[in-house]
C-alpha cells in the first residue's frame, strides 16, 4: 500500500512540475491538471480502500473532475476557433 502512495504521490508532483513548466501551451497546462487530478484519485481510492469505506466520495470526485476536464477542452476549442493556437503569448487578456 505504501508502493500506491508514493506513486501517486509521485505522479502528482510531477504533473505540479509539469504545470509549471508549460505555462506556454494551454493542452499541456490541462494535460498536467488532469495527471495531478488522476494522482489525487488514486491516493484517495487508496486511502478509502485502507479504511474499508464507501467508495460514494470516489466517484463524487470522479464526476467532478470529469466535469472540469470537458470545462478545460471547450475552453481550449473556443480559444483556438478564436485565435488559431493554444499560445498564451498570442492573445491580449485584457481586451
Amino acid at each position: 500500500m505504501l508502493v500506491y502512495i508514493f506513486m501517486g504521490s509521485l505522479m502528482f508532483f510531477s504533473g505540479l512540475i509539469m504545470f509549471s513548466m508549460k505555462r506556454k501551451h494551454l493542452l499541456l497546462m490541462l494535460l498536467s491538471i488532469e495527471l495531478m487530478v488522476v494522482a489525487l484519485y488514486m491516493n484517495m481510492f487508496v486511502y478509502l480502500g485502507s479504511l474499508n469505506n464507501d467508495y460514494f466520495f470516489s466517484m463524487v470526485f470522479l464526476t467532478f473532475s470529469v466535469c472540469e476536464g470537458a470545462l478545460g477542452l471547450s475552453v481550449l476549442v473556443s480559444m483556438i476557433r478564436t485565435h488559431g493556437n493554444d499560445y498564451f503569448q498570442s492573445f491580449n487578456l485584457l481586451w
